[in-house]
């Protein structure tokens, strides 16, 4: 697969001079442009940088695919971020196990998210963190489905944190409409079928081997070329199963097989992901690498850290942030959004 990689991000009053001026290119809608464009194509031992103007075929033609916009996903305008909260309806999750076990504690958590502003309640009842054990299904849907039925009348989009295609079709059953699989559909044989048949959104996002061994599998010639072509595969095959890439959404999978130093390689090259067609949502809340920013604080002192590398990753494409902290994530993105788009300036 050829893929070109945007340089020389430009945004705000910059980008739209450049993109005027016949100097840059729109990189979706993200409100970014760029400049330069890395091509690469490894079956023909291709990696050169040009100028993005300059791009002669069959370069144009991907070009011209990583510039298209995409007007929205689950029922959202992209023409804004999305900030999607988290409901860990879970013992052990690695940051709040526990908290929200008890339905009425994950109602009342996912209640004061829509207040404070998400867009999305994402709502999840087996911990991914790296180490942790599989859940039976029966006891996932038991913890999940009475949060899930009592927090669709909230009018916001549910989605549903499972690997489990007997967990995905009772969450849709109950509300839900969309499957967030951190496996890629790849987990569970059913999955893509049962996704298939529905009419729900969808986030792939990229993981190597399992939540207990992903670790192991913390080897890459290029962590953003890999991701990138990994999930790109993924894409492929949900497409030929018979989901429409308009209604899927990818995720690098900060912290999934990949260790501190190549999560910071994936996020300083997101942009690469555009190439997919596909809304890219960032999950970093609070995840392990950040404490190297933040004097080895614990998970939930992780709030600045995560604040900082949420708007570094809109900065680079992304759409959807799926975060803990939301009250805070809104009023950032929406200075951030205000900042960066005058015109948006209150």
């Amino acid at each position: 697969m050829r893929l070109i990689e945007p340089l020389g991000l430009l945004d705000g009053p910059e980008a739209e001079a450049c993109v005027a001026a016949g100097l840059a290119f729109r990189l979706g809608n993200t409100g970014l442009a760029f400049t330069l464009a890395r091509l690469i194509d490894w079956n023909h031992g291709i990696d050169r940088v040009e100028r993005a103007a300059d791009l002669a075929p069959p370069w144009r033609e991907r070009l011209e695919e990583l510039v298209k916009p995409l007007t929205a996903w689950a029922g959202m305008p992209l023409s804004r971020p999305a900030v999607m909260g988290i409901v860990n309806v879970t013992p052990d999750s690695f940051s709040d196990g526990g908290e929200h076990l008890r339905a009425e504690d994950a109602v009342a958590a996912g209640e004061a998210m829509a207040k404070a502003g998400a867009d999305i309640l994402d709502i999840g009842g087996e911990s991914t963190r790296p180490g942790s054990a599989p859940v039976p299904v029966e006891e996932e849907q038991a913890r999940i489905l009475p949060v899930i039925r009592s927090l669709t009348g909230l009018g916001l989009p549910i989605s549903v944190d499972t690997r489990n295609a007997a967990t995905m079709a009772a969450a849709l059953d109950s509300g839900a409409a969309i499957i967030n699989d951190v496996s890629a559909l790849q987990h569970d044989p059913d999955a893509l079928a049962t996704v298939a048949k529905r009419d729900c959104y969808l986030v792939l996002m990229h993981m190597r081997g399992t939540p207990s061994d992903m670790a192991a599998h913390a080897h890459y010639r290029d962590v953003a070329v890999e991701v990138t072509l990994e999930l790109a595969e993924r894409v492929a095959a949900a497409e030929r199963a018979g989901i429409d890439r308009a209604r899927i959404a990818v995720d690098p999978g900060i912290g999934f097989a990949k260790n501190s130093v190549q999560n910071l390689m994936l996020l300083r090259r997101l942009p690469l992901l555009m190439n997919l067609g596909c809304t890219i949502l960032v999950g970093l809340s609070r995840k392990r690498f950040l404490a190297g920013y933040s004097g080895g604080a614990g998970p939930k002192q992780r709030g600045p850290a995560s604040l900082a590398g949420a708007l570094f990753a809109l900065a680079r494409g992304a759409r959807v942030l799926r975060v803990h902290d939301v009250a805070e994530t809104v009023q950032a993105v929406r200075t951030w959004h205000g900042l960066t788009r005058p015109a948006l300036i209150p």
